[in-house]
């Protein structure tokens, strides 16, 4: 594996890769690698022939009051299992070599930013918008690799590829979960053995919620009542309770079409998030990814 810092360095040695006509993957992370990680590290290597992964603290998308500082960092391990899973290249630039003091350019996805964690986070998904736009530039991947965990992200980053034309096919992963449900996350470092227990809430709540909307419910009210009904009984603090078209991520009125149950809380140190992405036609339910190649130009 190579291991490359200088965005212009990783420039040409990707645009050397593609000058041999093969087809570049790309997993931006932000370290901290987990088994959800190494699910869409593996797609990518099913699908191109040569796979980059970017390490990235982004300081653009934490408020003055998030954790930066204490975000969880294991560079060395990070690298074992990096080599491990097959890895071609690591780019791992510091925040110097993408952002300069004098930078002012910002991209905002409208709409699809404000809702969900773009209420109590804002300016986030601004900061995740310009870093992926710039691994976008300086990788030049074919493909691009995120997890439907972080659902917002997807259909955001989706968005602004296809709106800015980047010629890049981006395919959404499944979420990776623990044993008990817990979606696989760096910030469940946080969690102590009586706070992972409670943060198993999340999921326990919006699969009570989906067996609701097996079973023929289809006002969206009755569903968050019974998400938020879980979640407080277990004592977890809520951020946020919403179903909302999987596109828009705008609330719905009833269910129907692509359909995403989203839920953020804080369990002891740690603010989590979680999903579950559904279609309903009539009767049938099926769970999904927001995943929509239709929107861009290149993503067939």
């Amino acid at each position: 594996m190579r291991t490359i810092h200088s965005p212009a360095e990783a420039h040409r040695v990707v645009r050397r890769i593609k000058g041999e006509s093969r087809f570049v993957g790309l997993v931006p992370t932000m370290g901290a690698l987990h088994e959800g990680h190494l699910s869409l590290i593996s797609l990518s290597r099913e699908r191109a022939d040569y796979t980059v992964v970017s390490i990235f603290v982004n300081p653009k998308q934490f408020g003055p009051n998030e954790d930066l500082d204490s975000y969880p960092r294991d560079e060395k391990n990070d690298i074992e299992i990096l080599e491990d899973a097959g890895c071609d290249m690591l780019f791992m630039p510091a925040a110097a070599d993408l952002y300069s003091p004098s930078d002012r350019t910002r991209i905002s996805v409208k709409g699809l930013s404000d809702g969900l964690c773009g209420v109590s986070r804002p300016g986030h998904f601004s900061g995740v918008a310009i870093v992926v736009a710039k691994l976008f530039n300086i990788i030049a991947p074919d493909m691009a690799f995120f997890g439907q965990k972080d659902a917002q992200q997807a259909v955001i980053i989706q968005r602004m590829a296809a709106d800015l034309d980047f010629p890049v096919r981006i395919i959404i992963g499944p979420t990776v979960r623990e044993r008990s449900g817990l979606a696989k996350s760096s910030r469940n470092a946080y969690l102590t053995g009586e706070d992972r227990k409670r943060a198993q809430t999340l999921y326990r709540a919006l699969s009570g919620a989906r067996r609701e909307i097996e079973l023929g419910e289809r006002d969206p009210e009755m569903i968050r009542s019974v998400i938020r009904d879980v979640m407080r009984e277990e004592g977890v603090k809520i951020d946020y309770v919403e179903v909302v078209d999987g596109k828009t991520l705008r609330p719905v009125r009833e269910l129907d079409g692509t359909v995403l149950m989203a839920v953020a809380a804080s369990v002891g140190s740690a603010r989590l998030i979680d999903n579950i992405a559904l279609i309903i036609s009539g009767e049938a339910v099926e769970e999904t990814v927001l995943e929509f190649p239709e929107w861009s130009r290149y993503g067939g």
